[in-house]
């Protein structure tokens, strides 16, 4: 076996840190800790999620349950990023997920418990990927339905097919920034941070004041709203389902874990990274929630299927401020404009996470052609793995042409197993690992072991709740098919382990020796 020469010692801690789990720097190490952030920060996305799934908050105990729920899962997720953070300072590789589980599962378990954890996060980031962007191709619809005469009734509704090729077009243009050198992929990435957060400050403050009626304390505060529709009136039931707004808007921070072979002293910056992305996302996010629902005083009329918005909650909220006052929705389209650009922006955010997995999973031999995604072009960008995504993200999208229910499916994984490859490695460092485990620079001392219990307890907790009837009586178009979803990748992962890829795969594998 070949013996590469080994550089001098780099003073550059996470490149030291690389070196002795084994391998070689082959990506730039050109990212600040705000650059680390800014990856983590634009993926949660507050403009994305809280806009993009706002009529599941209405639905599910309205504006208050919003309101609370987004505080409980804010401080939970917290604990599930400390956790996460703690073990990144150990193991600051772009492997993340996958080799933490594969270091704290132990030798017998290691290959198997990286197989898992690895393939529930690439898919659960594709189905991401697929889903923020399938989101951005139909808010365009909505903006192009509103700025050609919604409001009168009329207007251009784009087709399913029309859709689809402002998805592929969005995936095409993230595939080409993305095959950039990183420094400008940074560049973006900050840029979209600040847009992000000034986009937050800008409608919290604009939505409340443009609109002529306004939610008292009371209604944003107290009024819990039961759908009729759905046919549950259980108020436990609702704000637990309701949680889903907060936590798929709360996912994608283990971006930074992705990105700490790009990463200047990753070791103590990529923690950094997951939790600063966190702490300001629950931050500024509370801060939008509360400015736009003291726009709503009619919930009924912002989830009408039939309304001037065509059902999409936000449009409608957005729209119907400016109309009212104004007697014209444009100031209404031009916000939704802005809610697009940071959509997009948390697009190509994903994308650089997704082709980082890509290529630290394909350098450990778990893909199918890994050879061909763990190239990196001559800007030490995995350029093959970056339009492996977008390709994959594509096709998960065309399943919405043959049936909406089927990509919905699919698409829920995006947040299940995502938190499933989340709690993973925290649970292996509790029930494998004990104290075998060494934290880096960055360690919660004896409360580590507090936060791994709570982390994985939470992630159990969702699991449940999100798999559970959203409708009752149970129908195709209502039927909940994410544990469908989730049950099904878990089949097809474990079955090819057992029957493939235990005979030969052994996990994260050195590329260097010394």
């Amino acid at each position: 076996m070949q013996i590469d020469e080994i550089e001098p010692k780099p003073s550059d801690t996470g490149h030291a840190r690389l070196h002795q789990l084994g391998y070689k720097q082959e990506l730039k190490r050109d990212l600040s800790v705000l650059s680390n952030f800014a990856f983590s920060f634009s993926i949660i996305s507050v403009l994305t999620g809280v806009s993009t799934l706002y009529d599941t908050g209405l639905r599910n105990g309205g504006v208050a349950s919003m309101i609370y729920g987004w505080l409980v899962t804010g401080g939970f997720t917290m604990v599930v990023g400390l956790s996460m953070a703690e073990i990144c300072s150990s193991y600051p590789t772009s492997g993340g997920l996958y080799y933490w589980s594969a270091k704290l599962a132990g030798k017998d378990w290691a290959p198997f418990a990286s197989w898992i954890t690895g393939w529930f996060n690439i898919v659960g980031q594709w189905a991401g990927t697929a889903s923020v962007n399938f989101s951005l191709a139909t808010l365009l619809q909505v903006i192009i339905l509103l700025s050609t005469g919604g409001n009168n009734g009329g207007g251009y509704r784009a087709s399913k097919y029309v859709v689809m090729c402002f998805h592929g077009g969005i995936l095409l243009i993230q595939a080409i920034l993305n095959s950039m050198a990183i420094s400008w992929v940074s560049l973006l990435g900050q840029f979209s941070a600040i847009w992000n957060i000034l986009g937050v400050l800008f409608l919290t403050i604009l939505i409340p004041t443009v609109s002529t009626k306004r939610a008292s304390v009371a209604q944003v505060f107290t009024h819990f709203n039961s759908d009729d529709h759905v046919g549950i009136h259980n108020k436990f039931y609702l704000f637990m389902f309701g949680l889903l707004m907060s936590q798929y808007t709360l996912a994608g921070y283990d971006a930074s874990a992705y990105m700490t072979e790009e990463t200047k002293n990753a070791d103590k910056n990529g923690p950094k990274g997951i939790i600063s992305a966190i702490g300001i996302s629950i931050v500024v996010g509370f801060a939008y929630l509360l400015g736009i629902s003291f726009a709503v005083t009619d919930i009924s009329q912002i989830l009408n299927p039939n309304n001037n918005s065509g059902g999409y909650a936000i449009a409608e909220v957005f729209y119907l401020a400016f109309k009212n006052r104004y007697g014209n929705g444009i100031g209404g389209i031009f916000c939704l404009c802005i809610v697009s650009v940071a959509v997009f922006f948390c697009g190509l955010s994903l994308v650089t996470s997704n082709s980082r997995m890509a290529y630290a999973f394909s350098r450990d031999r778990a893909m199918p052609y890994s050879s061909v995604w763990q190239r990196v072009n001559k800007q030490d960008v995995p350029v093959n793995a970056v339009w492996l995504s977008v390709l994959v993200s594509f096709c998960i999208a065309l399943t919405s042409l043959v049936s909406l229910v089927a990509f919905e499916a699919m698409v829920s994984i995006a947040t299940i197993a995502l938190y499933i490859a989340y709690g993973l490695p925290i649970f292996f460092r509790l029930a494998l690992a004990g104290n075998s485990f060494v934290p880096g620079p960055f360690s919660l001392g004896k409360y580590g072991v507090l936060a791994s219990w709570i982390a994985v307890l939470w992630v159990s907790t969702i699991t449940v709740f999100f798999s559970l009837p959203v409708a009752y009586p149970l129908k195709v178009n209502t039927f909940n098919f994410t544990p469908v979803a989730v049950g099904t990748l878990f089949i097809v992962v474990v079955s090819s382990w057992v029957f493939r890829a235990r005979y030969w795969f052994t996990g994260p594998t050195k590329n260097i020796e010394y």
